[in-house]
This record gives structure tokens, C-alpha cells and sequence, in this order.
């Protein structure tokens, strides 16, 4: 009589170094908003010297989460990321609203209004007929899906190629800013018109915060790190490496390039411009410099697009093997190790949003959604410092999961947030003032957004029967 040996599961490759964990963070990051939203942020403050400020207090905030993602990375580097630190310390509902925001509308719909842009400017360049914008974005979701969906390294040399063209893109931009500044000033006609009347300390802390609000979202996306330490070799090491490194160069990418602006436009030109980038590039290169910058967010919101698609599914995944969601969404393909039914089930979910043109107003509704739980993320790390102080271990979970080999456990954490616990908790209070002030801005869309994620309660329920 013969026997079978039993079948070993299918696992996360860890196939990615500290180069390629670095441009996951800055891809993740970079995408339209450095192109668009200066605009937004000259508008509130109307100095340059409070745009710059502002632009400088987000990167402070960014670097806090990155210094915070870096030690939950460190601890747990498991694919899924926050949703593994949520269920582990706060419990499976918190997570599971996490995921099932992430998936209903902010990286999927984040997909589809990304892919509309990134079609938008490739149909212009290219001469395009307006007709074929949607075909475009869906063509691109499905080549990227293609590329993810046959594994993390084909899906990661993408990202790093067009992570550094977008770099490359910017490079030039703020060597040309600052170079031909002069020149571009007299092209442009810009004048310092005066800004927002802030007479005080108080009415500069008020604009600096609303300025802040898109300055944070631009800066936002280093947790895709993190969904992916599950495949990331050394990732005790390298997972904080990069992202410290990455959030490093996308604020000074961030900061120069708003210099450049600035220094071309004038506050008051910034403040006016519906396409800064575009508008400093034609001033100073007149109509070569505009087509240089449209192929530059051609690339970077391919870039993005292509993180969208790598990063996130690895949450899904993690929901299902709880069984939260499908189960054919917990398997990993067994020849490319890659969570082959989530990624095309978000694809397609996206292209739905894509067709059906809601993708805009769902994402208005949720936008702070994004900050609620980049604040309840680094809340699970006083959690888990707090199990550590207790001899419970880093890794105990309000599930009973146990953690795998190698991951951190009480005492070993390799990785530790310098200023705990009152830089982490800074963070916090940052993103509640974001999502505040989010909601004051525009209640309505709050009020929407909340019952969105709310529906999730129901959803989660009917799962958690299912286990039983």
C-alpha cells in the first residue's frame, strides 16, 4: 500500500529587496497629487513660504508614520499589513472594515480614477480620440493585473522601472524650476497678487491645518510596504529600511518640486493654476516643457497604478484565509505564489467602478476613511508594546493566531519607534485632526462615507456565521 505525503500549503515568496521595498514606499506615494494639489495648498496659505512650510510639516507628519509602519512592519512581517496589526490587537471587526474599505472604494476605486487619469493624458499625447480614454484605463488595469497576477518579481520590475521614470520626471522638473527660474517668471506673467488675509498666529495655524488636509493625502501610501512584507527577504531589516527611505525621498522630491513651482509661478500663479506642473513646465520650456511633464505623469500614474493592483490583494487574501471573504480569494497560485483570485477580483471590481463613473463620488465620500485607520494602525502599536510590557508577547492576537517563524516576538522587535510614545501618538492626533477637518469640510460626504463603511458590519456578520 502506498501512501501520499500531505500536501505543504502554498506560500508568500520572499522575493523582494531593499531597492525593491523602497520603490513600492515611493510609488505608493507619488502618483497625480504632487502635480495637482499645490494649487489646492497655495490657495489656503498664499505665501511662499508657508506653501513650502506646510509641504515640510506634512513630510514631518509622513516620516512619524513611517517611523511607526516601520516598527508594526518589523514586528509582523506578514503579507496584509495593517489588517494583520488590527486583527491582532483591536479584533477581526476593525479589520475586516478595513479591508472591506479598502476594497469597496479606496484602492479600487482608487484604480479607477488613476486609470482615467493615466488615460487621459496618454490619449492626449498620443492624439487619441476622447472615445478611447475608458477603453485605455481598462486596457491598462488588465496588462498590469496580467503582470502581477504571474508573480511579485514581474510586478515589482514594473514598479521599480516606472517608479524611477516618474523620479526622473520630477528630477527635471525641479532641475528646470530652479535653473530657469527667472525665465519662467517673465513667460508666465506671474505676480504676488495677495494671498489669504492671516493676521496672527491663529489665523496662520488655521490655514496651515486646511492646507494640510491635501498635503497629507498627497503624502499618503507607505503602508503598501506593509502589505507586502510577507514577500520581502530580510524583512525585520529591510521592511524599516525602506520605509524610512522611501517617505526620505518622496518629501524631498515633494519639497523641491513645490520650490520649483513656487520659484517659476509666484504664490499667487500657483494659486491660479489648474495644472502647476504643466503650467511651470510650458513657462520655462514653453509648448516641449508641457509635453515633458504630461509623458512624466503618464509614467507616474501608470507607476501608481500598477502598486494599486500589486499591493493591496495581499489584505484580501488575508481576509479569506480568516474567512471573511471568498475563500478561493485565500489561495495562493501554486507556480507564481501570488494571491491570483484577489488580484483579479479587485481588477474587476474597479473596471465596474471605472464603467459606471462612480468611482469619483464614492472616493469623495470615503477620502477620510484613509486617515481613520492610518490612526487606528498605529494605535495597535501601543497595543502590542503594552502585550510586551506584560511578557504576552508582540505577537499575541485576539484570535489565537500564533506568529510564524521568524516574526518578532516579545523583546525581539529589531526595529523600535525612536520618541514612543509621544511620537506615535502625535501621529494620531494628526490623523484625527485630518479626518475632523475632512468632515467639517464637507459633512454630508462624511455622513455617506460612514454609512459605506458601516455597511461592512452587516457583511462581516454574515462571514463570521459562515465560520461557525
Amino acid at each position: 500500500m502506498t501512501t501520499t505525503a500531505p500536501r505543504v500549503p502554498t506560500t508568500y515568496a520572499r522575493r523582494l529587496g531593499l531597492f525593491d521595498g523602497t520603490m513600492v514606499v515611493v510609488g505608493g506615494i507619488i502618483g497625480a497629487g504632487i502635480f495637482l494639489n499645490p494649487a489646492i495648498v497655495a490657495q489656503r496659505v498664499g505665501s511662499p513660504g508657508l506653501i513650502l512650510a506646510a509641504w515640510a510639516l506634512g513630510g514631518v507628519v509622513a516620516l512619524l508614520g513611517a517611523l511607526c509602519f516601520a516598527e508594526l512592519g518589523a514586528r509582523r512581517p506578514e503579507a496584509g499589513g495593517g489588517y494583520v496589526y488590527l486583527r491582532e490587537t483591536l479584533g477581526p471587526l476593525p479589520a475586516f472594515l478595513y479591508g472591506w474599505t479598502l476594497l469597496l472604494v479606496i484602492n479600487s476605486g482608487g484604480i479607477a480614477a488613476v486609470g482615467m487619469t493615466f488615460a487621459s493624458y496618454a490619449a492626449d499625447l498620443a492624439g487619441l480620440p476622447a472615445a478611447m480614454v475608458k477603453p485605455l484605463a481598462i486596457a491598462a488595469i488588465a496588462v498590469l493585473t496580467v503582470i502581477n497576477y504571474v508573480g511579485i518579481r514581474p510586478g515589482a520590475t514594473t514598479q521599480n522601472i516606472f517608479t524611477v521614470l516618474k523620479l526622473v520626471a520630477l528630477g527635471g522638473l525641479i532641475l528646470a524650476g530652479l535653473t530657469l527660474a527667472t525665465r519662467g517668471t517673465e513667460a508666465s506673467g506671474a505676480t504676488e497678487a495677495p494671498g489669504p488675509a492671516l493676521h496672527g498666529v491663529a489665523d496662520v495655524a488655521v490655514a496651515l491645518g486646511a492646507a494640510l488636509i491635501p498635503v497629507l493625502f498627497a503624502f499618503g501610501g507607505w503602508q503598501n510596504a506593509n502589505f507586502v512584507a510577507g514577500e520581502i527577504r530580510e524583512p525585520q531589516r529591510n521592511v524599516p529600511r525602506a520605509l524610512l527611505l522611501g517617505v526620505g525621498i518622496v518629501v524631498a522630491t515633494y519639497l523641491l518640486a513645490n520650490l520649483a513651482y513656487v520659484t517659476t509661478l509666484g504664490a499667487a500663479g500657483l494659486a491660479a493654476s489648474a495644472a502647476p506642473a504643466s503650467d511651470t513646465m510650458r513657462a520655462l520650456l514653453g509648448p516641449a516643457g508641457g509635453t515633458f511633464i504630461a509623458a512624466g505623469i503618464v509614467l507616474s500614474t501608470f507607476g501608481f497604478l500598477n502598486l494599486s493592483i500589486l499591493a493591496a490583494p495581499r489584505v484580501y487574501q488575508a481576509m479569506a484565509d480568516d474567512g471573511l471573504f471568498f475563500r478561493w480569494a485565500a489561495r495562493l497560485h501554486p507556480r507564481y505564489r501570488t494571491p491570483a483570485g484577489a488580484i483579479v477580483f479587485q481588477s474587476a471590481w474597479a473596471v465596474v467602478l471605472l464603467l459606471s463613473g462612480t468611482y469619483g463620488q464614492l472616493l469623495d465620500w470615503v477620502v477620510f476613511g484613509d486617515w481613520i485607520f492610518f490612526g487606528l494602525v498605529v494605535v495597535t502599536l501601543f497595543v502590542y508594546r503594552a502585550r510586551e510590557g506584560r511578557g504576552d508577547g508582540a505577537a499575541g492576537t485576539a484570535d489565537g493566531a500564533t506568529p510564524e517563524a521568524g516574526v518578532a516576538t516579545a523583546g525581539e522587535a529589531p526595529f523600535r519607534t525612536f520618541g514612543y510614545p509621544w511620537l506615535p501618538a502625535c501621529f494620531v492626533l494628526v490623523a484625527g485632526i485630518v479626518v475632523i477637518g475632512s468632515i467639517a469640510s464637507n459633512p454630508v460626504n462624511a455622513v455617506l462615507g460612514s454609512l459605506l463603511i458601516g455597511a461592512g458590519v452587516p457583511v462581516f456578520l454574515f462571514w463570521r456565521r459562515r465560520l461557525v
